[in-house]
């Protein structure tokens, strides 16, 4: 059985990670599927964070 194409991958907020002095000890993380083939570099988004309150880039993590 050949493995799929599209793989499941987790998105993490960039200011909630960089930055300690935030409100909430929390880091805002999405997941979402890409193609491996078509997308072989890191996903980048813009995505809405919960403990920011704003809409920031969020960066694919292993």
């Amino acid at each position: 059985m050949a493995k799929g194409v599209r793989i499941i991958i987790t998105l993490e907020c960039t200011e909630c990670r960089s930055n300690p002095n935030k409100r909430s000890k929390g880091v805002s993380r999405y997941t979402t599927q890409k193609n491996r083939r078509n997308t072989t570099g890191r996903l980048e988004l813009k995505k809405f964070c919960t403990y920011c309150n704003t809409h920031t880039v969020h960066k694919e993590i292993k």
